[in-house]
């Protein structure tokens, strides 16, 4: 009865968190890189990912590997903070039309609050019931209102906040099976300038706003080679986010609105049907010695079904207000490892790789996130039998970032302007600090 008593109340803890990171982030004014983060507030941060499904040491396995809820003791609750920091200045180059001015637009990608809760309980010791919260999909984006971009984009946010209610079952003392549904909830803010062509109009503005719900499913499996040895495989399916959002346009000269209505744009309802990808993932642990132990992981996911996110209006000539911009499928790998310093010090490291979800050279102004490398450390500590806590830090290098947008029209006859340059030295920097508790 004490046991149930205390998972009650850890059941009510993580529901409180749950509501308050849910706010955070449906207010944070910016997240870039790859769309689908490893970073949730987590441990892995500390190992760039490495052994994703394998590790299964806490909590938040429930969003990693719903199977790996039944190698834990008892019920449990962890919760992670992080902060992201992102540096992404827009550099100007030479053939960038000159009617645009010299604005840069700042820095897009600044600081972002985020993180996560988890909760497995223990209904026997071979049945597990799991529940987790956090926000691992998306990006936002704001630029300076005189950038040279604004025709492409002027403020983008694409966010997605997973509910996932699991099950685990130990099949027996090797294998064990999990499973959940991805319940999301996903914001979408789009805003664009309009080039208004007539002169002293300055620029009028288009707004998409919607939100939608996608359903999910995960899906894990865990073998236990040895007492030392394990391995993953997990699948998580496609959520399909149907954004449906009617055209908001302000400040229109005569003339493009004119334009617009006879084409049957100024009012229409703007589709921008986002599948958040498939993945699949392999991972491994091994424990080499009493102090340390390797983790590594494999994946890859489905971009190319990604849809179409890029908005804008070429003023001369206009017949579709969005853009389909085509991904490659990516993949994914990362190595790690433990050190144990002492029974209550466990120390981390990781390094992982994932490939380029945009194709060719250059990317979109929209999404400036490519292939990335991820360096990652960071220390856990047991506190007591019931109650652990860790800090982890990763620096996700994206490299240069080149961008070669060429309007079909030039600026003065309303097109969007030639909008060429590159993000230099990209990179995003997390810092995460988790709790865990024992009940």
């Amino acid at each position: 009865m004490l046991k149930l008593q205390r998972a009650v109340r850890g059941t009510r803890l993580i529901l409180i968190v749950s509501v308050v990171c849910l706010g955070v982030l449906g207010t944070g004014s910016a997240m870039a890189g790859g769309l689908l983060l490893y970073e949730v507030g987590t441990p892995d941060v500390g190992l760039a990912s490495a052994g994703w499904g394998a590790r299964a040491q806490d909590a938040s396995t429930v969003f990693t590997n719903p199977a790996g809820m039944t190698r834990l003791d008892g019920s449990q609750v962890l919760l992670g903070a992080q902060a992201l920091y992102g540096d992404y200045g827009f550099s100007i180059g030479p053939n960038t039309s000159s009617t645009l001015g010299t604005g840069d637009g700042g820095n897009p990608i600044g600081w972002l609050p985020g993180g996560g809760a988890f909760m497995s309980f223990s209904a026997s010791p071979d049945l597990k019931f799991g529940f987790a919260m956090a926000g691992n999909f998306g990006l936002s984006e704001k630029y300076d209102d005189n950038w040279v971009g604004r025709y492409y984009v002027q403020e983008a946010t694409l966010l997605g906040m997973s509910f996932l209610p699991s099950i685990a079952y130990k099949v027996n003392d090797k294998f064990s099976v999990g499973g959940g549904l991805n319940v999301m909830y996903g914001i979408l803010k789009n805003q664009v300038a309009v080039n208004n062509v007539a002169p002293g109009a300055g620029d009028g503005q288009l707004e998409l706003d919607d939100t939608a719900w996608g359903l999910g499913f995960n899906i894990g499996l865990l073998y236990q080679l040895s007492a030392d040895t394990r391995f993953s495989l997990t699948y998580n399916s496609q959520v399909d986010l149907d954004f449906s959002a009617s055209a908001e346009f302000s400040n229109l000269a005569p003339g493009i609105e004119a334009l617009l209505r006879a084409r049957g744009l100024l009012d229409a309802n703007v589709s921008l049907g986002v599948k958040v990808p498939q993945q699949v993932m392999v991972s491994a642990f091994h424990q080499l010695s009493p102090r340390w132990a390797v983790l590594g992981s494999m994946g890859w996911q489905q971009w190319s079904k990604f849809g179409k996110v890029e908005v804008g209006v070429d003023s001369n000539n206009p017949t579709s207000l969005t853009t389909d911009l085509d991904y490659d499928d990516t993949w994914h790998a990362a190595l790690g490892a433990q050190y144990s310093m002492s029974d209550a010090w466990l120390l981390s490291f990781g390094v992982a790789y994932d490939s380029k979800f945009q194709g060719g050279s250059t990317v979109s102004p929209m999404l400036p996130a490519n292939d990335a490398w991820r360096f990652g450390a960071g220390v856990q500590n047991q506190y007591s039998k019931t109650f652990s806590w860790g800090v982890s830090a990763e620096y996700a290098y994206g490299g240069t970032l080149d961008v070669n947008k060429q309007s079909v029209a030039p600026v003065a006859l309303g097109g969007r302007g030639d909008l060429v340059g590159s993000y230099p030295d990209t990179g995003m920097f997390f810092l995460a600090f988790n709790c865990n508790w024992k009940f």
